[in-house]
Parts: C-alpha cells; structure tokens; sequence
C-alpha cells in the first residue's frame, strides 16, 4: 500500500552524528518496537499487542525498574464527585503558565478517567474506601479539587508498574532487558525501521545489536542525570532525547526542566539520586516552614505550600536567600504516627533510614531535579517530526505541561498517549484525509502528518519483508565519545549553571564549559587517533552532554523568568515576547538550531524562524 504524506520529501533528514559503537553482531525483526518499560512504553506495548503486533520491549534495567515505579503521589484524573474533566483542564493551564497546548490537555483530561479505569480493568489496585469500595483521592499543588488516585500510600507507580508488568509477562511480550539503545536505524525513505542497542551482560543476545521494526516507540523517561542531585534514578541519562536528536527529530521546551520543591535534603555534597517527599504530604495538610517555624508561603500564592511546583520552588529558594539557610523545613508532626505509618510508609522509611523520624520532628527538604517538561515533539498521535518514531511519557512533549507540570499528571500523560500511539501504529487504513479530518475537529496541526503502516496484519504485497535499512549510524559515527569521568564534569556544570537559579552570565559560563568538554575529546582524537572505549558509561555521558548543551542553548534563548525556568537577570514573564516554544534540532556538523515558533501554539503550523547556535 503507498502511503500519502504531507511533508515533502527533502524534510526527511537523515541521522545526524551518531554514537561509536561496533556493528551490531545481531538482529531480530518486530512490528514494533518499544524502548523503556514505564507506564508509557508497557501500555504501548499491551495496546498494540492486543491488536495483533508483534511487539518488543527493550528496557535499559529489568522490566520492573523503569522511572514509573519510583511515582510517589499518584494519578490525576477528574474521577470524584463534582469533579470535571474542564476544572482538571483549568488547573493544568495555570500551572504550564501560558504554554500548554490546550488541544492536547484536552485530550489528557477527557480520555484520563477511562484510561484509569482500564489500567484497574488490567490489575492497578489503587486505594480505595475499605466499606464503599470507592477509590480514595487526595490533593496535591495547583490542584483545586481531590483528584489524585494513589496506591500503597505512597507507592503509586510501583503498584501501576507491578500491574502492567504482570500483563506484560502474561501476554507473553518479548522484552530484551539490560539493554541501553543506541541510534535509531532509517530505511532509504528516511523513515524509522528501527534501534541499534547494546545488551549488558552475556547470554542468547549480548553486545550491540539491532531491532529492526515498522514503528519505533521512545518510552525511556527523563533525564535528571545532567544534575548532580535529582530525584531520578541513574538510568535516567536523556539516552531517548539524544537518539531522536541524532536522528534528526526536533525536540522542545528542554528549558523547562521541574525542580521537586520537597526532596529531602542529605547535606550540601549529596549527589545521584535523592529520596522524594511527595507532594501529597502537603495535600494532607504537612507545612513548610523556616528555621522559626514561619510557614513562609502564606501571602505567596493563593494556594500556600500547594501553590504549582514552580512557585513554590521559587519561594523556598528565596527564603533560602533571605535567611542564608541551605534547606527548609516540611513539618507534619501533626499527622501522628498512624497515619504517617498507614499512609506514607514509604516517605516515613526513608526519612528514618537517613536518621530523621517526621513523626517527631521536621523533615529537611530543598528542590532538585525530578521532571523534563519538554523532551522530542510530537503531535497528537505521539509521532515526532521524524516518520516512524513515535515518542510518549517524560521524553516526549506532547504540549501537555507547558513551562510547569502540574502535579500527578506525568502518568496520565504517559498513559493516554500511549494509548492514543498504539491506536495510530495499528490502525487499518489511515489515510491523509482521516489526519486532517481529526486536525479540523481538534485543532491539531496536519501540516507534515504521515499515516502509520499497518502493522500486526499481512502486508500488502507491494510492502512484503521489512524495509531495509541503511547501515547503522552507530557503525559509521565519527564523533568522539566522553570519558565516563565526563558525566561528573557535567553534573556539576549544569548544577551551578543551569539549575534552579539562571542568568545569562551563569548559562554562558555553562555553555563555554560544555563546549571545552567536547572540544577536549575532539583534540585527543586529532592528537592520539583514539576517543573512548564505547560502553554503556562513555554513551551515557556522550547523550547527558548533548542534552544538556541543548537545555543550555534553549536557556540562554529564552530571556525571561516562566514556570519552571528562572532568569535572575529576566526575573519577569514577557508574554508579548516569550510565549512561544523553543524548537532545537541536532545539525550534522554538531551544531545545534535554535528556533522560535510565531506564537504558543504547538506544534507550529508555519517554518518557524531559525537561528544557529554558534561555537568560538
């Protein structure tokens, strides 16, 4: 069958610089295949297995350990009484500060009830009234209503996780663990026809390898590695971001990078992954608070300590400032030592295992690093400007989140928009006219739409056996790989240049930096003829490079203060000027492209404007 698209043939870019890395030693063929194992990538998986695809999940720790499991709060969804879908769509818009596409929050808020009910018809067990039956909801910031669904207590996405994983493993989907993708693999059109990965550790599939497929689904979550301290774990290293990046998509919004006001602070030198105070502890009623016991963000926001994520990790930083403290306090000793035990049990074991019992005293909490509110852009259907690949979860940006996302909605977004991409990978006969028919009644953007191939089903015979694709980028790549001692370097500038508190003069120094790391490696190559040893550490610290010159030069771009990004020096939001996305892609000299689209708008409907990242 012959596809129609709507985007002219010389916009099909093929794979910019790609990782070293051996040819892969060997291969397997899928319909589809799936790269990470969250709350996304397994409700992919399921969806179009259901309809008939031959499905691969590849996950770069053991199925049960993606970012899903480490979801605290809960689920968002207008699932309560008096409770709509528009109020949830209300509060979403005012916590992404004027960048939401309300096209796609709409989408989020009607579909989210069902898709959490057909997550409970696959086996999530969320709390529930012990005599109605009822599901427990509780509050959490930017929220006006109780709309958070929760399991555990606290332990929401472990339970979501265990759930999809047991249906995953009962419908007897191929999964392929340990693995670390690569670069994505292209047929001769330019569309995705698959991964390249490397399998850690020996067995039937071991070392670099390929996964040759129709549809290529990045599921593999954030990348809160770039910082020294965050709430993510160490497989979160932008491996997803830097792929679809080296392959030509455009990503979005990384500027917009979500620091957790509450995460429990472990002293000034800590790093890696830091235990999360949930901000259901404040839905409950828990206080912030100073040294004084002052709750400081009264007088601040409407909604005090339950104002949007951004406001109050501005308040506490500036509290931070005025009293020259390097934490606030969280105090819920009010809540007594039952309901801490039956309803956060896990916050309360890992505040005692670092020698602080929350029942008896106040909890020490700063903001670090937890969610990627931008990532690769996508439409509507979770296809990215690259045919083929298709992005959902923390990766992607759907224009759900805008410059903040609101709390808890980070795994209904995973959960709707993975369903809404099986529906497009398995989907009989779309064709131009079904895209712009749905454009028109949604508003969504048609512009460059591709229908998807039919997969799961017998191919017509023009199509029949794979496409083949071209060698794989990863062989052939000639940039030079970071020493794994590289990440390190990196978290720490990112740390100083680019968290919480920004400037023009603190990103400069930031980018500067970044490019003396790079061009550090490039010289040793020129000089010596050798670069890193490819591994799993030399590409984790090459991808947590790329992304973070790309949220730097995004950054830098961006001069004004909006949801989560905060220009010192820009301390103002300037809608007149700014608000508008950022749209980078990756050029195949290394270079970065930096442009603006004409209004908030997402995805653009026009050429934006561009303008090149230049280097000394």
């Amino acid at each position: 069958m012959t596809r129609p698209t709507g985007r002219p043939a010389a916009e099909a870019a093929a794979p910019a610089t790609a990782l070293r890395a051996p040819a892969p030693g060997w291969a397997t063929e899928a319909d589809v295949v799936v790269v990470g194992s969250g709350v996304a990538g397994l409700t992919v998986a399921l969806r179009c297995a259901a309809a008939g695809a031959r499905v691969t999940v590849v996950t770069k720790a053991r199925l049960d350990d993606g970012s899903t499991r480490w979801a605290q709060g809960g689920i968002a969804a207008a699932l309560g009484e008096g409770d709509t879908p528009e109020q949830h769509l209300d509060d979403t818009l005012v916590a992404g500060a004027g960048l939401c596409d309300e096209r796609a929050v709409r989408a989020l808020v009607t579909e989210g009830p069902d898709a959490v009910r057909r997550l409970i018809a696959t086996g999530a067990r969320f709390d529930a009234d012990d005599v109605t039956g009822e599901i427990l909801l509780t509050r959490e910031g930017g929220h006006h209503r109780r709309r958070i669904a929760h399991a555990g207590g606290d332990a929401t996405g472990a339970e979501i996780s265990r759930a999809l994983v047991d249906a995953v493993r009962a419908a007897g989907i191929e999964t392929v663990e340990n693995a670390l993708v690569l670069d994505l693999l292209k047929d001769g059109s330019g569309r995705a026809a698959g991964v390249t990965l490397h399998v850690m550790g020996e067995g039937q599939r071991d070392g670099v390898g390929a996964v040759r497929a129709d549809a290529v689904v990045l599921a593999t979550g954030g990348m809160g590695q770039i910082f020294s301290a965050t709430t993510n774990p160490a497989v979160s290293t932008g491996d997803g971001v830097a792929l679809a990046l080296r392959a030509g998509a455009e990503v979005s919004d990384l500027e917009f990078v979500q620091f957790h006001p509450t995460v429990l602070w472990l002293g000034p030198d800590a790093e890696g992954q830091q235990p999360l105070v949930s901000e259901a502890v404040r839905g409950e009623g828990a206080h912030l608070v100073d040294a004084d016991g002052v709750r400081f963000m009264r007088g601040q926001h409407e909604l005090a300590e339950l104002a949007p994520r951004d406001i109050v990790a501005k308040g506490i930083m500036r509290r931070m400032r005025e009293r020259g403290a390097e934490h606030m306090y969280l105090d819920a000793r009010h809540f007594g030592a039952e309901m801490w035990g039956r309803r956060f049990p896990t916050i309360l074991a890992a505040c005692r295992a670092h020698g602080i019992d929350p029942v008896t005293e106040p909890i020490p909490v700063a903001p670090a690093a937890h969610y990627a509110s931008g990532g690769v852009r996508t439409d509507l259907r979770g296809r990215t400007t690259v045919p083929g690949l298709y992005a959902c979860g923390e990766v992607a940006c759907t224009g759900v989140h805008g410059a903040n996302r609101l709390a808890s909605n980070s795994l209904l977004e995973g959960l709707v928009f993975a369903e809404r991409i099986a529906e497009d990978i398995t989907a009989e006969d779309i064709t131009a006219e079904d895209i712009t028919a749905e454009a028109e009644s949604t508003g969504a953007e048609s512009a460059g739409a591709e229908p998807t191939r039919t997969v799961g089903r017998e191919r017509p015979a023009e199509r029949t056996g794979p496409s083949a694709p071209t060698a794989s980028p990863a062989a052939s790549g000639d940039a030079p790989l970071l020493a794994s001692e590289a990440r390190y370097e990196i978290q720490h500038i990112m740390t100083h240049g680019a968290g919480v508190l920004r400037s023009a003069a603190s990103l400069a120094r930031a980018a500067d930096r970044l490019d003396r790391v790079q061009d550090d490696a490039v010289a040793q190559l020129l000089r010596d003829g050798k670069t890193a040893e490819p591994g799993v550490e030399t590409w984790e610290a090459t991808n947590l490079h790329l992304v973070a010159r790309v949220l730097v030069a995004a950054a830098l771009r961006r001069e004004e203060t909006r949801g989560c990004h905060w220009r010192e020096d820009r301390p103002e939001r300037d809608d007149a000027a700014w608000r508008r996305h950022l749209l980078v892609t990756l050029r195949p000299d290394g270079a970065l492209d930096v442009r603006a689209t004409d209004s908030e708008a997402f995805p653009p409907s026009t050429t934006p404007r561009a303008e090149t990242e230049s280097r000394p």
